[in-house]
């Protein structure tokens, strides 16, 4: 699973393995050690709910998922989910999470064969 954070915004990407790994568990963390302390992202299914949700508590960014929403995920070509989640006045926080794609540009810097087959076949 990876994460991109920019300004109001928050995307998870998912392999296959994690994808199904996430289905049938329910959740996937991952964490990113910093000198003193660590970094931990989630990502959890919530039984109830319509939409997506977020929390950021002690260190630890979890995005939640409601069950009907994984079930799509799992079962279908959808590619992802995105929510804009109101966090204040005039305030939102944009929240994303997709099927990781391989790369089309031949990028061979990583290994990329737990990836889903991108749809787009040229750039």
């Amino acid at each position: 699973m990876k994460i991109r954070i920019k300004d109001n915004s928050v995307r998870l990407r998912l392999s296959k393995p994690d994808l199904d790994l996430f289905g049938k568990e329910g959740y996937l963390e991952e964490k990113t050690e910093f000198p003193g302390s660590t970094f931990t992202y989630a990502i959890q299914k919530l039984f109830d709910g319509k939409t997506l949700d977020a929390s950021f508590t002690d260190q630890k960014l979890t995005l939640f998922v409601p069950k009907h929403i994984v079930q799509e995920w799992v079962d279908t070509d959808t590619i992802g989910f995105k929510h804009e989640l109101v966090i204040g006045e005039n305030k939102t926080l944009f929240l994303l999470i997709e099927k990781d794609f391989k790369c089309i540009d031949g990028d061979l810097a990583e290994d990329q064969s737990e990836y889903f087959d991108n749809p787009v076949k040229t750039c």
